[in-house]
């Protein structure tokens, strides 16, 4: 089966498609056709960090919102599509995530955990012509998961080794790890968001440089980290919350990158000491939480540290990886070494959870949810 996976992660820049083969005989496999990326349109990106744990809005702003992303979404896989000559059967979109609340918390009078992503499903399928598989995370949260991470399954299907531990570490704008103990089945691994990705390094960039992200961390590498600011945010009490845990805007947009910056600004002056700063709580929060969690349970084998998503295209963010992590035993490479593209990693993952949708498979791996069962993820709209 041919699927599509669709992707457009918390940092808001746009929409990944990974065109996948997935076939199943004694175990699955999949094979990556192609991967192109489309940035959003402006007035498109403005509208969805407006919309974004936002403290105010309209209805009808969120109703076209969805729509819009949609036709966006609709767009990418057919131009995807198109230049790589595929024929789509399947489409797997994880939707733009407007609100991610992964713990219970009360309102209206009762506890509960919920989540949002955007993009209109039906308005994919008719665009296409293709059955749409959306809306994944519900399911996990409805057996009392968290509804994150959700890349666990192809994880394992992927890039699981016999005799070699692995960690996939992507870094979007939340990073997020899967652990897989060398020869380890699925209900041996385990996965966790280990805090803020390039979230708050793109906040500080666009606040104070007018760009949308801080290409290979150039600006990164002309600032000095400044260790009071970097040491008093990592007393956060997220980072000490054990897994399953999960994150989002919530905890790490832009009222956190506002507090980054003015404690920034009481040590120094200089733009690039923040950005610097940013750069290394998110480095640093990775090995802190590989060092406690994962660590002890990789039964001392061999570790490949494999990263992807934007933060792999990010030198000086790899360095700090690569210093911190090379101590504890860690070969740090990232997904193309593989055969998978760093910004394709997550859309492929979204099409195979698609592909256990439609066949009626569970997509959740629990130890990584916190979920109390088995589910079978998503909503397919049908043609």
């Amino acid at each position: 089966m041919i699927v599509a996976g669709v992707m457009s992660g918390t940092s808001a820049d746009g929409i990944d498609v990974a065109i996948v083969r997935i076939a199943r005989a004694q175990r699955i496999s999949l094979t990556l056709i192609a991967h192109e990326a489309f940035p959003y349109p402006a007035a498109l990106r403005r509208a969805v960090l407006a919309a974004m744990n936002a403290r105010a809005t309209s209805t009808a702003e969120l109703a076209r919102l969805n729509w819009r992303l949609g036709l966006a979404y609709a767009e990418a896989v057919k131009m995807a599509a198109d230049r790589h000559t595929a024929k789509i059967d399947l489409v797997g979109c994880h939707g733009q995530t407007l609100y991610h609340q992964g713990r219970a918390e009360l309102y209206a009078g009762k506890k509960f955990a919920c989540t949002w992503q955007a993009g209109e499903s039906a308005l994919i399928a008719a665009e296409l012509n293709v059955p749409v598989v959306s809306n994944f995370r519900p399911a996990d949260m409805a057996a009392q998961g968290q509804g994150a991470p959700l890349v666990p399954l192809f994880d394992q299907v992927y890039f699981g080794d016999a005799k070699r531990g692995r960690v996939l570490q992507n870094i979007g704008g939340i990073a997020n790890l899967t652990a897989i103990p060398a020869g380890g089945e699925i209900d041996e691994l385990f996965a966790f968001d280990t805090g803020p990705g390039n979230m708050v390094i793109d906040a500080l960039t666009q606040k104070l440089f007018g760009k949308t992200y801080d290409r290979n961390g150039s600006i990164a590498a002309k600032g000095q980290i400044l260790e009071p600011v970097l040491e008093k945010l990592l007393r956060n009490p997220y980072f000490r919350l054990k897994p399953p845990r999960s994150a989002g805007r919530e905890e790490f947009g832009r009222e956190y990158a506002a507090e980054f910056l003015s404690a920034c600004r009481r040590e120094s002056r200089k733009p690039e000491d923040a950005v610097a700063t940013a750069t290394a709580l998110t480095a640093e929060s990775i090995a802190r939480s590989f060092k406690q969690f994962v660590l002890p349970r990789m039964k001392g084998a061999p570790i490949d540290y494999i990263v992807s998503g934007g933060g792999a295209k990010n030198a000086t963010l790899m360095k700090m990886l690569e210093e911190a992590l090379g101590p504890m035993g860690c070969e740090l490479t990232t997904t193309e070494r593989f055969g998978m593209p760093a910004e394709a990693k997550e859309a492929a993952a979204f099409a195979l959870l698609a592909w256990a949708t439609w066949n009626r498979l569970p997509g959740n791996v629990p130890a990584a949810t916190g979920a109390k069962r088995l589910a079978v993820l998503g909503q397919i709209a049908f043609v």
